[in-house]
């Protein structure tokens, strides 16, 4: 069988043709820090939403990756809440887009 094979690009939800995909997949990024974090502290998602000032069923919402209603500022309020920093740095783009991308430290 010959199947071709195409090369993704490094956000999913371009790929699928999703309007602003670069939000969306911050999006993904920032919850998947968030959760990483309420995990490694071992919170149930009660305890985790008390801290990050959210109702238990966003929090799980947010776990399962519906992540509709989520604006990045509440992400990133969720993140501070969790006791870390947050950076922003703006750097020219290699190619005529640029593109939107999470890193943890």
């Amino acid at each position: 069988m010959n199947e071709k094979i195409t090369r993704g690009s490094d956000n999913i939800f371009k790929d699928l043709g999703f309007e602003n995909p670069e939000e969306y997949q911050a999006k993904a990024d920032l919850a998947l820090h968030i959760i990483k974090i309420i995990e490694s502290r071992r919170l149930t998602q009660k305890e985790a939403a008390a801290v990050i000032g959210a109702a238990q069923p966003d929090l799980s919402k947010l776990k399962h990756g519906q992540l509709t209603g989520f604006t990045l500022d509440r992400l990133f309020s969720f993140l501070l809440r969790l006791n870390r920093n947050i950076e922003i740095r703006v750097t020219k783009a290699r190619k005529k887009s640029g593109k939107l991308a999470t890193v943890a430290a």
